[in-house]
């Protein structure tokens, strides 16, 4: 068994190779920089308030293709219906909370620590991080956030008070990622949503190489509540 890697300051990763059963390393800290490049690298934060800060990459990883979304003949109803009002980057905020508040089955707690929203509210005010909010009349029903780099978008966590909520909204961000040319979207550890919408397990290998090709394209950095971002060289 290899030892887990301390980080130091230095905003450098071990080689995925040593990572063990998907932990890679532990410490350093979640300035923006560190999250941009771990998430460049296939690496995520993943720990809870009583543990260090974990880094993980697994193998295999949870990966939702675009082209393969699938949509059941119930939420297509729901969809067709357009009772939801489906918008982005109006309350980031209020999303990451939302999904750190949400009970999950099994899961004694929140690993979205104060710490983590801090760090990804400022992702967010960079441009980088993202939300996806499904409204009912008027109200926040459901949602999901996460970092949008390249062409990749790696969704972090998502919620619903209201049936179809957290659905409807995936279902509509995959579609306009679709436009955009996005490949997949990283779901990083499968559950029983992102596998029944189509989510599949892939090579970390695999990943990589795919991670590697969408991250030449630009960046559409800034607010998503606008059709078309701007690209960033």
């Amino acid at each position: 068994m290899m030892p887990v890697r301390p980080l130091g300051r230095a905003l450098v990763f071990p080689p995925l190779e040593q990572a063990e059963d998907g932990l890679l390393a532990v410490g350093g800290d979640l300035s923006p920089e560190r999250l941009l490049v771990a998430y460049r690298s296939g690496i995520f934060p993943w720990y809870d308030e009583s543990l260090p800060i974990l880094w993980h990459s697994p193998d295999p990883r949870c990966v939702l293709p675009i082209d393969r979304l699938h949509v059941s003949r119930s939420l297509r109803r729901v969809l067709a219906r357009g009772t939801h009002d489906v918008r982005y980057d109006t309350a980031f905020e209020r999303v990451i909370r939302a999904c750190q508040k949400t009970p999950r089955p099994g899961q004694d707690g929140t690993w979205i620590t104060e710490e983590m929203v801090r760090s990804y509210v400022m992702l967010h005010r960079m441009g980088y991080a993202h939300s996806i909010e499904a409204w009912l009349d008027g109200e926040l029903v459901g949602g999901l956030y996460g970092v949008s780099l390249g062409r990749g978008f790696f969704g972090e966590s998502m919620f619903a008070w209201k049936p179809n909520a957290s659905k409807v909204a995936l279902v509509r961000l995959a579609e306009r990622l679709g436009r955009w040319g996005f490949p997949f979207i990283d779901a990083q550890v499968p559950t029983p949503h992102t596998l029944a919408m189509g989510a599949e397990q892939w090579p970390r290998s695999r990943f990589i190489e795919v991670l590697r090709r969408e991250l030449r394209h630009p960046t559409r950095r800034g607010s998503w509540a606008v059709d078309e971002p701007a690209l960033e060289p």
